[in-house]
């Protein structure tokens, strides 16, 4: 009960003509640069990062919910009509959605992908804001092996489930790390990688390394397939704009078991809704085969239903697990966790008591930005396909000159922008060798963490390892971890033995 009056007060706060701006800007701003090919939600946060530095927390962190979830159906938009989605979480969804759209019924799609996205964000939450505070109420029990534990299950998960190669995934992971170093030792007081360069004392700055990475780097690769062979044709967004009784009762359940397949993977740290979207496209695809009548491999909207609800849902309570624990699950989360630190907010147990209005805001903000895109995409989904007609040498030019231009003006430095350079440039060849991104932004933001609280574990047990696995948290976390990777190992494995089967 306590936190529905919470969230009453959030409302409150949200519910005024200025925030309301706030979440429609952000909303619009997010479906913008989702629906482009390539950027997706998390550039889209990373993009509009500097811009809010002159807002107040509340305003921005209520700007950057409208940017998630406008960005998360952005994504799905090229993908429906172009069968290019703007990010990979979208993949799952377009597989059919682009099938219903060369069948004629691109608006159907669109719509089913709205109203799902609307309904498992809702549902995550909802979820979110009844359990977020016991969460929290949970991480208190947390010391610095247990903070260890957790920030290696995030490095070794990540790393092992966004790659096709472990291998590359740790070695994204590594790159990470490494910028993570740069400037001066929190505890020893020693400079590290600078160069002698005072200007890098205080390390490189998250936004030059997210903008780096995501943006500049996609321009980049971009700028290196042009002139290949693409399918770039947009379909047009055809036929009506709502769903039939019918197609309403195949997607209902649809959306309801991508909503449960979709929850419970925001709180663990698999870099984003890849693996549940994939998961609720195979349960309705498995479960339409039994029917008759199934329309799988020819546009069917229980194939767009549920990967879009899974998507929205994993979104929702990662949020929960990066308020409530500190914990990035996602490149996104990672980007907000940026966010918060530049801030000066640690998201946690303590942000409930030290940030409680911006808190229950953001939560209330979640509610009214989902309520805003349903509004805004339903009616509108074809004029956001415009974008897709803008030639890409125009748009990734003023992308490249967008991101330029904040990089410079949250810190006035030119090394910085050199910097973009070099990091748009790593970003660019990692894409070419097929080395993740997520895990680098993982390690940036949760490397010190993780290198503070093992010094401190070690400070404490007078240089005894022993105390890394001392607690029943610690070892479960591992546990957990050691088990995660084991099977997935081996499910690759098997994949690979029946691909040689095969050929």
């Amino acid at each position: 009960m306590e936190s529905l009056v919470h969230l009453g007060e959030g409302f409150l706060t949200v519910l005024t003509p200025m925030n309301l701006l706030w979440v429609l800007v952000g909303a619009v701003l997010g479906t913008a640069v989702g629906v482009l090919p390539g950027l997706g939600s998390a550039m889209a946060v990373a993009l509009l990062l500097p811009v809010t530095f002159s807002l107040d927390p509340i305003g921005a962190f209520i700007m950057f919910s409208g940017v998630l979830f406008g960005g998360l159906f952005g994504d799905s938009i090229s993908g429906i009509l172009m069968n290019t989605p703007g990010n990979s979480t979208a993949i799952a969804g377009s597989i059919e959605g682009h099938r219903m759209a060369k069948d004629g019924r691109a608006a159907q799609a669109l719509a089913t992908s709205a109203i799902g996205a609307f309904a498992g964000g809702v549902v995550a939450s909802l979820l979110v804001v009844f359990f977020a505070p016991s969460l929290a109420e949970l991480a208190t029990l947390f010391g610095p092996a247990e903070y260890l534990a957790l920030a290696l299950f995030a490095f070794v998960a990540i790393s092992a489930v966004v790659s096709e190669s472990v291998l590359r995934g740790l070695a994204a992971l590594v790159f990470g790390l490494a910028i993570a170093l740069v400037g001066i030792d929190g505890i020893s007081g020693a400079a590290r990688f600078t160069g002698g360069l005072p200007e890098l004392f205080d390390g490189i700055d998250i936004v030059v390394i997210t903008v780096g990475l995501l943006a500049l780097g996609e321009v980049l690769a971009v700028a290196a397939r042009r002139g290949t062979k693409e399918d770039t044709r947009v379909l047009p967004s055809t036929g009506r704009l709502w769903l039939s009784r019918r197609e309403f009762r195949l997607a209902l359940p649809a959306w309801l078991r991508g909503t449960a397949i979709g929850v419970p993977f925001g709180i663990i740290p698999v870099g984003g809704s890849e693996v549940p979207t994939f998961l609720a496209y195979g349960t309705e695809r498995r479960l339409a085969s039994r029917r008759p009548d199934s329309r799988f491999g020819r546009g069917a909207i229980q194939g767009v239903a549920g990967p879009e609800a899974a998507g929205n849902a994993t979104a929702g309570t990662a949020m929960g697990a990066l308020l409530a624990l500190g914990l990035p699950t996602s490149a996104t989360a990672a980007i907000l966790l940026a966010a918060f630190r530049q801030y000066g907010l640690q998201p946690g147990p303590l942000l409930f008591e030290r940030a409680s209005e911006l808190v229950w805001a953001l939560l209330a903000s979640f509610f009214v930005g989902m309520a805003v895109l349903l509004v805004l995409n339903l009616p509108f989904a074809p004029l956001w396909a415009k974008l897709l007609k803008v030639p890409r040498h125009y748009l990734y030019a003023g992308i490249s000159v967008f991101a330029m231009l904040g990089v410079y003006a949250t810190s006035s430095k030119i090394l910085d922008l050199v910097l973009v350079l070099a990091i748009g440039l790593l970003g660019f060849l990692m894409r070419r060798y097929g080395l993740p991104v997520a895990p680098v932004l993982i390690a940036v933001i949760l490397g010190p963490l993780a290198e503070t609280e093992f010094r401190r574990a070690m400070a404490v047990s007078e240089g005894d390892p022993a105390v890394l696995v001392s607690s029943p948290i610690s070892i479960s976390l591992y546990a957990v971890l050691v088990l995660g990777v084991t099977g997935l190992l081996f499910a690759r494995l098997r994949s690979r033995r029946r691909q040689k089967a095969v050929v």
